[in-house]
């Protein structure tokens, strides 16, 4: 999965420098969504992923 994210985030990112005002907003947020994601697969697969709330 983190394969794919990866090529997701890189993919977002070519995006977001061929990306007009209008369109900037949205793939933005789809990059930080994407971002969050492998963030999260990547601490899982080194265990460090803790799935109990911070509280």
């Amino acid at each position: 999965m983190t394969i794919a994210t990866e090529i997701q985030v890189e993919e977002l990112r070519a995006e977001l420098r061929n990306a007009d005002a209008a369109e900037r907003r949205q793939i933005e947020a789809e990059l930080e969504v994407a971002q969050a994601e492998l963030a999260a697969a990547t601490a899982e697969q080194e265990g460090t992923f803790d799935p109990a709330p911070p509280f």
